[in-house]
Formats: C-alpha cells, sequence, structure tokens
C-alpha cells in the first residue's frame, strides 16, 4: 500500500479518541439521568453535535497527514494502539455526516419513550457510535476486535429493543450469531496476518512477508469475516431479519454506517495488511459483488413490508460495492493503476452516497411506521397529502438510490459502469469476457432497483389510502424533519459538486492506489466538470444538467400556465364505465412484484394464498422465501434442533439416571485412563 503520509503528529487522532469518549460519557450519563426527563431528552442532540464534530475529523484527516498514539488500556503487553490516516479519516467522515441527521431523527423519534427504556437505549445507541469510531481507529488487532464486539453487542441490544417479541428475538439470535461467526474468521485472519510474531500490531503485519498462500489464507478469511457483517450473499440472511426488528433510526445507522465498517475493514486488509494482492482475489468478490447485488435487489422487488424492502436494497448497494472492490484489487494485481483508482472512486463515492440515501430512506420510512403503525405497503397509500414533508423528502432519497441525475446516486455508479466500459485488455483473457458481462448485471441490478424505489414511493405515498390508519396518519415532527433535510441535502450536494468531493477523497486513493483518478490541473480548471480519464471520452456537469432541468420545467409551467389559463375544468378520470372506485383498484406491492417473482422465481420459494373468485371480501397473501435460507440454513438448524433433543433425553429429571450417569463416567475413567 503506498503512504505518503510520513508526519505523525498525534493532533487529529487525539480528537478523534476524544469524539469516541464524548460519546461514551453520554451513554452512561443517560443511565443516571433516568429521574431527570428534561435532561435525558439532551443525550441525543448532543449525540447529534458529536457526529458532527466527528465528521469534522474526519474530513481534515484525509486532507491532514496520518497520526498515531498509544492507549493505556487494555491488557498488560497488549495496549490499545490508534492511527488515524487518510483511509480511516474518510470512513469516520461517512460515520459522523450520516450519524449527525440520523441521531437528529433520533431525538424526535424516541421523545415519548418512558424514562427507564430512553436511558438503557441511548446508552447502547452511543456505544454502538463509539464502537465503530474504534474500529476506524483501531491500529492493533485486540483493539479492532474489541471495538468489534462493542459494536455487534450494542447494535444486538438495540434490534431487539421489542424484545418482547418471538420475531424480534429471532431476529436477534441470528443476527449475533452469523455476527460472532464472521468475528471468529477476522480473529482467525489476524493470527495468519502476524504469522507467529506474537506482535498483533497493524504495523508489524505491514511488514511482514508472506507467501501467496498464506497471504490467500488471511484474504478468504478477512472476506468471509467482513462478508458475515456487510450482507454478502450467502452470510445475508441476517439483514433482512435484523432491519424490521429494529428501531428505524438504528436501522438507518446499521445500514447506512455498520455496514461500510466491513467494507474499511476489508480494504484495510486486503491494501494496507497484506504485501501481496492476487488477481483471483479480485474476480472472486467481483463475482460475489454480482451476486449479492443481483440477489438483493430480485428480493427488494418482490418485498411488500417497507422495511424489508429497504434491508434487500442494502445488500443490493453491497454489492455493488464489493463489484466495485473486486475490480479494482483486478486492476491493481494488473499493473493498471489509473482504472484502480478509477474503480475505487467509484467504491468510496458510492459508500458515502449509500449512507446518505439509505438513511434517509429509511428515516422516510420509520416516519410512516411512526405515523401509521403500519409496515405493509398494502395498507398504506395517499400519504402525500398527509404527510408531504415526509413524501418529498423520502422521494430525494428514492430518486438518489434510482440513480437518476443530478443526484448523488447516479455519479457513483456512473463512475463504476466507466470503469467497466474503459477496460483495456487484460493479461487473463478469460476476465475480457468476464468484464462486459459484469458491466451488463450492473446495468441491470441498477435498472431493477429504480422499478423497486418506484414500487416503493409510489405504493406508499401516491393513490388513495387502503386503510382507516392512512387516514388518521400525522406529519413527521419538527426534530425527524431536521434530521431528514440534513440527508436529503447531503444527496443533492454530493450530487452537485462530484469534483469538488473526488478532489477531496484524492488522498485516500492514493494512499491505497498510489494514484488518484484527476490531477490538480484539471480541477483548477473544470470545476463544474467531471471527466474520470478525459473529456473526449465522458465528461459529466452535473450543476449545467440540473440548470438545463430546471429552465426546461420553469418553460413548460409558463407556457401551460398562459395556454391554458382560466380554461382547466376539473373531473374524475375515466374508469371505464365503472363509477365506485375504491383503493382496491390501485396496484398493489404485491401486484407490483409479481412481473419479477415470476421471471425469477427460481431464486425464491413462493407460496401463496389465492381467495375465492366468489369471495365479497378477497384477501391474497403471498410470500417468496430466499431459497439459500431453505438449501443452506434450514438444514443446519433441523440439525441443531435434532442433536438438541438428542441431549435432552440426558436430561430426565431423576436422580437415579445422574448417579448412574456418573458412575459410568467413574468407570471409563478408571478402565482408560489409569492404563
Amino acid at each position: 500500500m503506498t503512504d505518503t503520509l510520513t508526519s505523525l503528529s498525534p493532533d487529529l487522532v487525539h480528537w478523534a479518541w476524544g469524539g469516541v469518549l464524548y460519546w461514551l460519557c453520554l451513554g452512561f450519563a443517560a443511565l443516571f439521568l433516568q429521574r431527570a426527563r428534561g435532561l435525558l431528552g439532551l443525550i441525543f442532540p448532543l449525540g447529534a453535535l458529536g457526529a458532527l464534530f466527528m465528521a469534522g475529523v474526519g474530513v481534515a484527516a484525509v486532507l491532514g497527514s496520518a497520526s498515531s498514539i498509544i492507549l493505556p488500556i487494555g491488557l498488560p503487553d497488549l495496549p490499545f494502539h490508534l492511527r488515524l490516516d487518510a483511509l480511516s479519516g474518510f470512513f469516520l467522515a461517512l460515520l459522523g455526516g450520516a450519524a449527525f441527521g440520523v441521531t437528529l431523527y433520533a431525538w424526535g423519534y424516541f421523545k415519548n419513550l418512558e424514562t427507564g427504556p430512553l436511558a438503557l437505549l441511548s446508552l447502547w445507541y452511543h456505544l454502538f457510535l463509539a464502537g465503530m469510531a474504534t474500529v476506524m481507529l483501531a491500529d492493533d488487532a485486540y483493539a479492532f476486535m474489541v471495538a468489534w464486539e462493542v459494536m455487534a453487542l450494542s447494535s444486538y441490544f438495540l434490534v431487539t429493543s421489542e424484545h418482547d417479541l418471538p420475531e424480534v428475538r429471532h431476529a436477534g439470535f441470528l443476527y449475533l450469531l452469523i455476527a460472532h461467526v464472521g468475528a471468529v474468521s477476522l480473529l482467525l485472519c489476524f493470527g495468519v496476518l502476524q504469522g507467529g510474531q506474537g506482535d498483533y500490531t497493524f504495523n508489524t503485519m505491514r511488514h511482514a512477508e508472506m507467501t501467496p498462500y498464506w497471504a490467500s489464507a488471511a484474504y478468504l478469511l478477512a472476506l468471509f469475516g467482513f462478508g458475515a457483517k456487510a450482507g454478502l450473499v450467502p452470510l445475508h440472511v441476517w439483514l433482512p431479519e435484523a432491519h424490521p426488528a429494529a428501531p428505524s433510526p438504528v436501522s438507518a445507522l446499521m445500514s447506512g454506517v455498520m455496514l461500510k465498517t466491513a467494507i474499511y475493514g476489508l480494504l484495510r486488509v486486503t491494501f494496507d495488511l497484506l504485501n501481496v494482492q492476487l488477481g483471483w482475489w479480485g474476480t472472486l468478490a467481483l463475482a460475489l459483488g454480482l451476486l449479492t447485488a443481483l440477489y438483493g435487489v430480485i428480493f427488494a422487488a418482490v418485498q411488500s413490508d417497507m422495511k424489508r424492502l429497504l434491508a434487500w436494497s442494502s445488500i443490493e448497494n453491497i454489492g455493488v460495492i464489493l463489484a466495485a472492490f473486486g475490480l479494482t484489487l483486478i486492476f491493481y494485481s494488473d499493473g493498471k493503476g489509473a482504472l484502480a483508482a478509477l474503480a475505487l472512486t467509484a467504491l468510496l463515492y458510492h459508500a458515502l452516497n449509500h449512507a446518505f440515501f439509505k438513511g434517509l430512506l429509511f428515516t422516510g420510512a420509520g416516519a410512516v411506521l411512526h405515523a401509521t403503525g403500519e409496515r405493509n405497503m398494502d395498507k398504506l397509500g395517499g400519504l402525500i397529502r398527509a404527510m408531504p414533508w415526509t413524501a418529498w423528502l423520502t422521494l430525494i432519497g428514492a430518486l438518489a438510490i434510482a440513480g437518476l441525475p443530478p443526484l448523488n446516486g447516479f455519479i457513483s455508479e456512473w463512475l463504476l459502469l466507466q470503469a467497466f466500459l474503459l477496460t483495456p485488455g487484460l493479461t487473463q483473457p478469460t476476465l475480457n469476457m468476464v468484464i462486459p458481462v459484469a458491466a451488463a448485471t450492473i446495468a441491470l441490478a441498477a435498472a431493477l432497483a429504480a422499478y423497486v424505489m418506484v414500487k416503493f414511493f409510489g405504493v406508499t405515498f401516491l393513490g388513495v389510502a387502503r386503510s382507516d390508519a392512512v387516514k388518521h396518519a400525522h406529519e413527521a415532527g419538527w426534530r425527524e424533519r431536521l434530521g431528514m433535510l440534513w440527508l436529503a441535502a447531503g444527496c443533492v450536494l454530493l450530487g452537485l459538486f462530484p469534483a469538488q468531493v473526488i478532489g477531496w477523497m484524492a488522498p485516500v486513493v492514493r494512499q491505497v492506489t498510489g494514484q488518484t483518478l484527476v490531477n490538480d490541473a484539471a480541477n483548477a480548471t473544470a470545476w463544474f466538470m467531471l471527466a474520470p480519464v478525459s473529456a473526449e471520452r465522458a465528461s459529466y456537469a452535473p450543476l449545467v444538467f440540473f440548470a438545463v432541468v430546471l429552465v426546461i420545467l420553469l418553460l413548460v409551467f409558463i407556457w401551460v400556465r398562459r395556454a391554458y389559463h382560466g380554461r382547466v375544468r376539473r373531473a374524475d378520470p375515466w374508469d371505464c364505465g365503472y363509477p365506485e372506485q375504491d383503493a382496491r383498484m390501485q396496484d398493489s406491492a404485491e401486484g407490483f412484484g409479481q412481473p419479477i417473482r415470476q421471471i425469477f422465481s427460481s431464486f425464491m420459494q413462493v407460496e401463496r394464498e389465492t381467495p375465492d373468485p366468489f369471495d365479497r371480501h378477497p384477501k391474497y397473501r403471498g410470500d417468496s422465501r430466499d431459497m439459500l435460507w431453505v438449501l443452506i440454513y434450514q438444514p443446519i438448524a433441523d440439525l441443531v434442533s435434532w442433536l438438541s433433543a438428542q441431549a435432552g433425553r440426558l436430561q430426565h429429571g431423576r436422580i437415579q439416571w445422574y448417579l448412574i450417569y456418573s458412575f459410568a463416567t467413574l468407570i471409563f475413567l478408571l478402565v482408560f485412563v489409569t492404563r
């Protein structure tokens, strides 16, 4: 990994560690303020200020030099080592920027909780933030794993906030189980990286010479461990269960930020701690990323639960990010540094974009859930009238994640497609055939993502109300709207000023690949123009595009107003001669997903309950189960249940049997051990 940052001033890392301690103090202070409702209500806004501070430290760290410290905590021979460089600074800025808006939203979302649950939730929430930040700062395996466990356990308690519900307990158990399976893999990865030296600091691992065999073993363990946290197929099964169970602000943080800690860890291990990078690593990551993206968006298209739909959408976006990671690794190992820089820029930009637009969508879904008590889109509709702020802000997130210009989602997907389309001949002939297919898969996933967002926004907010709960819906409070406005502003600004954002990210790209996407002269002369390779090959001017769209809309509005002023009449739309229109005539979420369910039925186990055609109040239910759960996880669960039942036979509850077991064990030891 090329690192030109040689100055080790400890200033910024001290500030970052101070931000972690600040969050920890806020979390524990909440426990002592249970009887002071007014002070307890200030914990979340103070936590939001801490997030804004962390974002500022991260931005400065990207532009500054690396810094490191050794903390006087930990075990006697294993103190905590912290380091803040451009890579960790970028993800710290991502954490702070997204967490600021989500925490403001949480301030209003949780304001009506009783003091006891609110205090506990505040503790776990701020421990979660502190754990994620420490993961990004850790510079040794011990500190990293401690922070990783803090992040996992605190998020588990947040997911199981409503632990009195069986489905919530099931989701929490599944999440914790896969999180710890991944943690064991990471522990083994660090064991391989230290190479028997007994020194678990990252600095020692950076200078360890490893054979390709052991380097590949460490990479595969890291891919499995971080993939379990990121929701990589087939380790994704916890994610669609945990997000519907968790409170909406927690879902926004988990999807927008926590999944990115896995991406950070994968970049750190692959390009920083390993001294060799092999081409087939990138091919494997690219294949898994494409599978994850396509698998996630297919299942998102057939969901009727808002939060489950967004959870599957997160799997799709993680797949896109992992595909960009694989492409970066392919180019880097093939000696094509400029294209590796382009692919890495797309990766980082999409990670940043996803933090904002997925946080915005989850907070919008939370506002709907808070106002109506419904997550099922088939029982919603027409909410744009009762909740205009929520609807329009959610629309920004939906357009952004659909990849429509001039919002931020378009930038990263466009950069990634440029990396695919501008690929020259590679040394591996097979890859020259695979890359175009991979580009087509990314384009298909992007198109299906737009389809999913049309379903999500249209069924939820447009049309007429499908239930009485919608008719009594209320707009989100000003605190929630303030948080959503921040996230929406991020979607807009990241879309309008990509050249400036890419210029800021240049030190991160240089640290990883040794090159940058654009040079300083290009930035100075074309600050409004984005040209990944050259303006002659491909370019995009978001401000010009945005201005043209505004002018066209304004001219159309003026022309329509002048041409039809005074001649507009309102009437019911044509109804095929049937005047008794109701909500059942609208397209439902279930009906919207039917074409995808039919086309991709081999990916899922479809269960349907169809009504009688003469039923006066017909009800239809369809469910699409994950085939990977049926083929992989269900047999494991059945085996564990069977083994538990067999072991349970030993527990008869009779003293005679326990005495027989003890006597048999004593005889066994006397016969075989004393020989």
